[in-house]
């Protein structure tokens, strides 16, 4: 009987221990957010690690029968015939037919809405002859939409160990698809489909989750973990995020939903702070408001005080160097609130390549030289990095 229970606990420990290294948990996390119309990235993490795409390839051959539509070499109505390959494709599936058709419209339905393996078969072999043609033909175009690190085996996101991309070129063909294909991208919004009087109902469960949201698409196989892309807008902003590696279909939209919040944040504070930056340059007497038809009475001229080298406003309070701008302008805007000579002053973040890695510089900008130094000495007491610089001439811009 020991022998047994011995034995027992063996074997649950060895199962215990697959199943901790098993390729679902052992996924790689990556995800990023990025402002659509600015390319400015609000958020990273991983984002160039390379992994598996799952069903988001499916957007990549999306792309593809847009570009055939827009070019009208594609009609909606253009029927696509199903091989026995295709119709052979494992889950998630339509369920078509051997030797039946499909037209494109229900074919990108499909890929859209129920992420079918079967359609993206179809699609890929009625476009390139065979799906290993088509999938060199999507790799040559993404590289072309600036997708470096992305290879693809084939149209669908089935596991192949050579079918790799990144969050960040997932982002890039989010953005691609909206501004080459505006009103193709309409239907990433589909909730809903009917195949041949079947009801299909939309994987991305953000489209309702998430208010402003209006696609794009979700992705899983084993080795990946719980995909998604998601393109949102936010007072006015469109915003894509990816993210690769979630635990659960449920954990990973939980996930993304945190990082948009979060990001939405961040954008709320930027905003308020650039607010702030413009009063103050309008109290400082930086920037001039008038008013259509009224003139100022005429006094006579006071004569002007001369201004001491030291005090003229060529100096700034340099915060941080950061891979980011959110983060650079975030850190700029804390050190405003921190120190109470820097209140009028107004940011500046500068980007520049430094041995090849883009580099943002946080700054203060439109200082008298003692107010600079004595907002530094705050900030240094509170533990911030800080940075005195006199500016070559008068600063008269600030980068936002």
């Amino acid at each position: 009987m020991g022998g047994r229970v011995r034995l027992r606990l063996i074997v649950g420990l060895l199962i215990a221990v697959l199943l901790q290294l098993s390729p679902a948990t052992a996924a790689r996390y990556a995800s990023i957010i990025v402002d659509e119309k600015t390319g400015t990235v609000l958020h990273a993490a991983n984002p160039d690690w390379q992994t598996y795409p799952a069903s988001l390839t499916k957007m990549m051959t999306l792309y593809m029968v847009f570009e055939r539509l827009k070019a009208g070499k594609l009609q909606f109505g253009t029927s696509l015939k199903v091989s026995r390959r295709a119709a052979l494709r494992p889950k998630s599936k339509v369920g078509v037919k051997r030797g039946t058709t499909i037209t494109v419209r229900q074919g990108i339905q499909a890929l859209v809405t129920k992420s079918a393996n079967d359609v993206a078969t179809v699609v890929a072999e009625g476009l390139g002859g065979t799906e290993e043609k088509f999938a060199r033909m999507m790799t040559v175009r993404a590289r072309q939409l600036g997708m470096s690190r992305t290879t693809f085996k084939n149209a669908s996101g089935l596991p192949d160990r050579g079918q790799k991309s990144t969050a960040r070129d997932m982002a890039k063909l989010s953005i691609a698809l909206r501004r080459d294909f505006p009103k193709y991208f309409k239907f990433f919004s589909n909730k809903e489909f009917y195949f041949r009087g079947r009801r299909h109902g939309n994987h991305n469960k953000l489209l309702r989750r998430l208010p402003g949201t209006d696609g794009i698409k979700t992705g899983y196989i084993r080795d990946s973990g719980f995909n998604i892309a998601v393109s949102t807008k936010y007072k006015g902003r469109r915003l894509v995020g990816v993210v690769f590696g979630g635990k659960s279909a449920n954990k990973r939209d939980r996930h993304t939903i945190t990082l948009f919040k979060r990001v939405f944040r961040m954008l709320d504070e930027m905003d308020r702070t650039d607010r702030r930056n413009r009063i103050a340059a309008i109290a400082n007497g930086s920037r001039s408001v008038s008013l259509p038809g009224l003139r100022p009475a005429q006094r006579p001229a006071k004569k002007k005080k001369a201004i001491r080298p030291e005090d003229r406003p060529h100096w700034s309070v340099q915060v941080g160097a950061f891979d980011r701008f959110t983060p650079a302008h975030l850190a700029a805007s804390r050190a405003s609130r921190i120190a109470p000579s820097l209140r009028r002053s107004r940011i500046s973040v500068k980007s520049s390549a430094t041995r090849g890695k883009r580099v943002y510089r946080a700054r203060l900008v439109g200082l008298p030289e003692r107010k600079a130094r004595q907002a530094c000495q705050v900030l240094k007491r509170r533990n911030i990095t800080c940075l005195v610089i006199k500016e070559e001439s008068a600063i008269s811009e600030g980068d936002r």
